[in-house]
């Protein structure tokens, strides 16, 4: 019998002819059945279609981090493809950070990369959605007077009160983005222990404001040797970058953030209509 943490997939092979019988390499492993469609008849490569399926696995949790696959030479048997090919996939997802390989242990699933549309959402809220496990981490929290440049930012008058604060926000107890975040202090009650507790988002909604709009932009540089140390990156590892001031349905601002996220663990994905 072999480790009850290595996942046995489910294989489906087929053409628009034939449907080949699946098979499952090891009957003793307690994991439900994962399946793997092959079309051989398309005209995208093998490798691609079995990684690209792998790397969906991995994304939304069906694989999850720390499970462990087979080695190619099964893996390759369980799909009737050659063990080039198999490898060839394999490569793929190590190649993305995906899967990492270790001697003695096998290829064993890593932490997924966050892939995140471009929306009216927190962050938070996607990690819990796709059961990443977030966490926050407070930095630091207090009430400051907006500069002149936030007060334009945020529709007020410059030195009005605003909850200045700072997080480091969490995926499966892995750092993953480093947000400074400004809050006008008359629009509701916050504390460090709200924030460590609850993303910004669900507390803005839990005290009736009702987000509508904001206004993002999206970059990319070098961390700094802080923000390095702080997500734990090389130095001058690169980061993307987000500043956000989103609005209710008054027309009010009611927060505005610039956040740095590891290039390593995160991307924008963004829907372009035609």
């Amino acid at each position: 019998m072999c480790d009850q943490s290595r996942v046995c997939l489910y294989i489906l092979t087929y053409s628009h002819d034939v449907n080949l019988p699946a098979r499952c390499h090891n009957e003793h492993v307690n994991h439900p059945a994962l399946p793997i469609q092959i079309d051989r008849s398309s005209p995208v490569p093998l490798y691609f279609q079995v990684a690209q399926r792998l790397e969906h696995m991995i994304e939304s949790g069906e694989l999850p981090t720390g499970a462990r696959l087979d080695n190619e030479i099964d893996l390759a048997d369980q799909l009737g493809l050659s063990r080039p090919t198999m490898r060839r996939a394999i490569a793929y997802l190590v190649d993305r950070g995906l899967v990492v390989r270790k001697r003695g242990l096998g290829t064993q699933i890593a932490h997924a990369k966050v892939r995140r549309q471009v929306g009216l959402t927190s962050l938070y809220d996607d990690l819990a959605k796709t059961r990443r496990g977030p966490r926050t981490e407070v930095l630091s929290f207090a009430v400051e007077p907006a500069s002149v440049t936030l007060a334009v930012e945020l529709g007020i008058a410059e030195g009005t009160d605003t909850y200045a604060f700072e997080r480091l926000r969490y995926a499966e107890d892995e750092p993953l983005a480093l947000m400074r975040n400004h809050v006008p202090a008359s629009l509701l009650r916050l504390s460090a222990a709200d924030l460590q507790a609850r993303g910004l988002y669900e507390l803005l909604r839990n005290a009736g404001i009702n987000l509508k709009i904001a206004k993002q932009s999206i970059g990319a540089r070098a961390a700094t040797a802080t923000e390095a140390r702080v997500l734990g990156e090389a130095r001058r590892a690169p980061v993307l970058t987000m500043t956000r001031s989103a609005y209710d349905d008054q027309g009010r601002a009611v927060e505005h953030g610039s956040h740095i996220y590891r290039a390593s663990r995160y991307s924008f994905d963004i829907t372009l209509p035609g």
